[in-house]
């Protein structure tokens, strides 16, 4: 069979797995058992054939992921709610008035809340403190390059905090089992455990050098739109963020479709924070990824 491009995505006690047709998540529950869940892609982005326009694509489809990837991530965590758990006021509430759809509607809150926070903390905090260097700095080159690496440090930062938590370095754990399983996909091996051990849990189209990638971007894009005050820099940052994502998307298809001396250059800075957003799983962790895998291919 010829090869698929497939991604994945960790998730609570599981993983999520797509194909160009597939998606399909597959999670342990407490009793042992894997549960999978299988479905065909709809996807607006494809539907429209804007998947096939290079940097227009790119923002699309980040968009489109970031839901799914939501979606995801609630349907796993659904298998680890208590069964006698008492719904709160606001949950009450939410099904009072929209029922059917209460869960689309907290999902659409998470997501708008998801992306404020994003803002505040990767945009609105480096600018603000990097406006504070303006004063005996006048080049913007320079206060775009230290909005950039305060930008960075955040990301890094965050990254290690939550890694310290117990539940994360799960997910963690599951992420590598991911990558494991798509390497062992991608090197022609039978998806079985003992092959999939044997491969890193660094891969160069991971989401984390997609982060990384953005931040690089942004410096040099907002390196041309010099210094104005702070709530023009906040409003071209956000205007942006669809102008970054689709160069950036093309980069990370790059470092998919090549493997020479320039890809690994490009790639290694978000390689090595995978070892922050990556951990070495266990077998049945990679039992977990491999049926999510062996589902959409």
């Amino acid at each position: 069979m010829k090869k698929q491009n497939v991604g994945g995505q960790a998730v609570i006690e599981g993983v999520m797995m797509q194909s160009k047709n597939y998606r399909a998540i597959a999670v342990r529950k407490s009793d042992g058992e894997i549960k999978l869940k299988k479905e065909r892609i709809k996807s607006w982005v494809q539907d429209k054939k804007i998947d096939k326009v290079p940097f227009l694509r790119g923002a699309f489809v980040l968009f489109e992921t970031m839901i799914q990837g939501m979606k995801s991530l609630n349907y796993s965590s659904e298998f680890f709610l208590e069964e006698d758990e008492e719904e709160d006021a606001i949950d009450k509430f939410l099904k009072r008035i929209f029922k059917d759809k209460a869960n689309e509607v907290i999902m659409s809150v998470c997501l708008v809340l998801a992306m404020l926070f994003s803002v505040c903390l990767f945009f609105l905090i480096p600018t603000t403190i990097s406006g504070l260097f303006s004063s005996f700095i006048k080049s913007s080159i320079i206060l775009n390059l230290i909005e950039g690496i305060i930008r960075i440090s955040i990301l890094l930062l965050y990254m290690l905090g939550i890694s310290k938590n117990k539940d994360i370095e799960r997910v963690f754990m599951y992420h590598g089992a991911e990558h494991k399983a798509i390497y062992c996909y991608e090197s022609g091996l039978e998806l079985t455990v003992e092959n999939a051990k044997k491969f890193t849990t660094l891969h160069p189209r991971c989401g984390t050098n997609f982060l990384f990638i953005v931040m690089f971007t942004s410096i040099i894009l907002f390196s041309f739109f010099g210094w104005p005050n702070i709530l023009v820099r906040l409003v071209m940052r956000i205007i942006c963020v669809p102008i970054v994502a689709g160069i950036s998307y093309e980069i990370i298809k790059f470092l998919g479709k090549y493997n020479n001396i320039l890809s690994k250059i490009v790639a290694y800075p978000g390689m090595m924070l995978q070892h922050i957003t990556t951990n070495e799983p266990d077998d049945e962790q990679l039992e977990v990824a491999i049926k999510a895998l062996k589902a959409v291919i």
